[in-house]
């Protein structure tokens, strides 16, 4: 076992742990939209916080090490990404509703 593959044997633990609790409070919150917004915004901030400052300092400074990189990439899924919802599908989740008559005014009946 190398030394890349050790490391994501120790950390395996702790991001079981993290995803656990994740699904946990996303479900404590099920059917609340607004919360479970925040809860997306939360993971996409820590996604861009992580990705543009420690992963940057650590990407690798010789051949090698980026291919391993790359080779990893590769094989293991590809880059991490969070997708958007489209507006479109979120449009969908709405139920369509004939828009309300509104009430007419009554005639003024004086000359």
């Amino acid at each position: 076992m190398d030394g890349a593959e050790l490391q994501a044997t120790q950390i395996r633990p702790e991001l079981e742990s993290i995803a656990a609790l994740v699904h946990t409070v996303a479900q404590q919150h099920r059917g609340n939209s607004l919360e479970l917004l925040g809860l997306l915004r939360l993971l996409e901030s820590l996604h861009q916080e992580i990705r543009d400052s420690l992963f940057q300092q650590s990407l690798p400074d010789n051949r090698q090490a980026l291919y391993a990189l790359l080779r990893d990439i590769e094989l293991c899924g590809g880059w991490p990404y969070i997708h958007r919802m489209k507006l479109q599908s979120f449009l969908s989740n709405l139920p369509i509703e004939p828009p309300e008559a509104e009430p007419q005014e009554e005639a003024d009946p004086s000359p």
